[in-house]
C-alpha cells in the first residue's frame, strides 16, 4: 500500500498518522502532538487462528513495521527529575521493531442483498524492539540541560514508552476503525470469505 492510500477504496493518504494529544505523567502537565511516518510499511504478517472465528465475526491480526519516526511539539508546565520542564520544544523518535496485535468483532448488516461488516469492538497492544528519542529546541537554549534531559529519556525510553501507550492506543484504534469499516463499507462480506 502506498502512502497516498488506496482511492479505489476511498482510502485517503495513510502517513503521517497524526495523533492530537498525548500525556505523559512523568511530567505533569506535559502534551504533545505527534506526526507518526513509516505507518505505510506496516506488513500484516498473519491472520491469527486462535483469535479468529468466523462464525462469530472475530478477528485478530499481527503487524509488523521495521521503523516508525514520530516527530513532536510538546509543552508541559511540570517538572521532570528535579528540573523544571516548563515551556516547549520539539520531540523525536525513532520506534524500530515494532509488533502490534489487533483484535476486532464484527457485526454482519444487510444492503441490497449484500452483507457487510461493521466494527463493533476493537482492542490493540504494541511493542518496540528498540527506542531513540530525543528533545530539541528547548525553550531557554540550554545544552547542558538538553543534553541531561535527552540521556534521561533515551535510558528510560521503554518506560516513557509506557506512559504514552493508552493514549496512543486509543487514538491509534479510533484510526483502525474508521479504516477497516472504511474498507468494509465498500467490499461485501462474501467477496472477503469465499466457501
Amino acid at each position: 500500500m502506498a502512502c497516498t492510500g488506496i482511492p479505489e477504496l476511498g482510502v485517503t493518504e495513510i502517513e503521517p498518522v497524526y495523533i492530537d494529544e498525548i500525556a505523559i505523567a512523568l511530567v505533569r502537565d506535559l502534551m504533545a502532538t505527534e506526526l507518526y511516518s513509516g505507518t505505510s510499511k506496516l506488513r500484516t504478517q498473519q491472520l491469527d487462528s486462535r483469535g479468529t472465528d468466523l462464525d462469530t465475526l472475530q478477528f485478530q491480526l499481527s503487524f509488523y513495521a521495521p521503523l516508525i519516526n514520530a516527530r513532536a511539539h510538546y509543552r508541559s508546565s511540570g517538572v521532570l527529575i528535579m528540573v523544571k520542564a516548563s515551556g516547549g520544544g520539539d520531540y523525536w523518535g525513532e520506534y524500530e521493531g515494532v509488533k502490534a496485535k489487533v483484535y476486532f468483532r464484527a457485526r454482519p448488516h444487510q444492503v441490497q442483498g449484500h452483507t457487510f461488516l461493521q466494527v463493533e469492538d476493537a482492542k490493540m497492544d504494541f511493542a518496540v524492539r528498540n527506542i531513540k528519542m530525543g528533545i530539541e529546541n528547548l525553550h531557554n537554549g540550554n545544552d547542558v540541560m538538553k543534553a541531561a534531559l535527552n540521556l534521561f529519556i533515551n535510558s528510560n525510553s521503554q518506560e516513557l514508552l509506557q506512559e504514552m501507550k493508552p493514549d496512543i492506543k486509543k487514538k491509534m484504534l479510533l484510526k483502525m476503525k474508521n479504516f477497516i469499516n472504511n474498507v468494509f463499507t465498500r467490499i461485501p462480506y462474501d467477496m472477503w470469505v469465499v466457501d
